[in-house]
């Protein structure tokens, strides 16, 4: 292989190897997965997450703690990323859109973006740094209640599947094993 074709292909997975990092720092946060979280940070990052200012394991604690006590349900949203590599170092910026259904209203739309240093040690990479900026909260005054979405019924009579919060949600499952329809003569 050629060195250009090499130097390129290195890009592109250490690209996609911090971009994982983003997607787990989302799925973490958003099943408050405290461990997942942890996992994208060195020990002696620093996180300016806007009303919190300090260390991976005070984030999560803070986050978590929050989440627990005020919110229902959480996604967030990683979209544009635009990441430049410098050798064992790496600097982004990644645009978010983060919801939050909260026990009680308002509920929460926020957008904004992480500004990112991260860096390569011993052949893995881990979040150095983070600045989040919050470019926008917006108040949501109601939500569709969550009986009202599970006492739905899917197209073969079941409950909709609900969600979880932890490692017991649907989507920890390995490997994933759908429902089955209903026989229909069995039911009756």
């Amino acid at each position: 292989m050629d060195a250009e074709l090499e130097r390129k292909m290195r890009q592109l997975i250490d690209r996609q190897e911090i971009w994982d990092l983003l997607l787990r720092f989302g799925r973490g946060l958003d099943r408050l997965d405290a461990e997942m979280v942890r996992s994208i940070y060195w020990d002696d990052a620093i996180e300016d997450h806007h009303a919190f200012i300090g260390t991976p394991d005070g984030f999560i604690e803070w986050a978590n703690g929050y989440s627990r006590s005020a919110v229902r349900v959480q996604h967030h949203v990683m979209t544009n990323h635009y990441c430049e590599l410098d050798g064992d170092d790496a600097y982004s910026e990644t645009y978010y859109t983060f919801i939050s259904e909260n026990w009680e209203p308002p509920h929460l739309l926020s957008i904004g973006r992480y500004a990112d240093h991260f860096q390569r040690r011993d052949g893995v990479w881990k979040i150095a740094n983070r600045v989040t900026m919050i470019e926008s909260n917006l108040d949501i005054p109601s939500a569709v209640p969550l009986e009202a979405i599970y006492g739905l019924q899917n197209t073969c009579g079941q409950p909709v599947l609900p969600c979880a919060r932890d490692r017991t949600d649907f989507s920890y499952q390995k490997p994933v094993r759908p429902r089955r329809p209903l026989d229909a003569a069995a039911a009756e």
